[in-house]
């Protein structure tokens, strides 16, 4: 099963998200999002959900078991 790994962060700075998505043959496909408004690091961690489901979609995805530590 193809798997997703995400994680958010937020502080004075800015926020982003980090989103890793493991094929089948263990290949990592990584993506760095920097959100460009402000958010909680729930709301980055919501975001990078939302990110990596959208690149899941795009790569025409079926089975994928998600972890997050949110």
């Amino acid at each position: 099963m193809w798997q997703l790994r995400l994680d958010g962060a937020s502080n004075q700075k800015g926020a982003r998200a980090g989103v890793v998505i493991i094929t089948l043959d263990g290949t990592l496909l990584e993506q760095a999002i920097t959100l460009g408004f402000p958010t909680s690091n729930n709301e980055a961690e919501y975001e990078a959900l939302l990110a990596g489901l959208r690149l899941a979609k795009e790569l025409s995805i079926k089975k994928l078991a998600i972890y997050s530590n949110s």
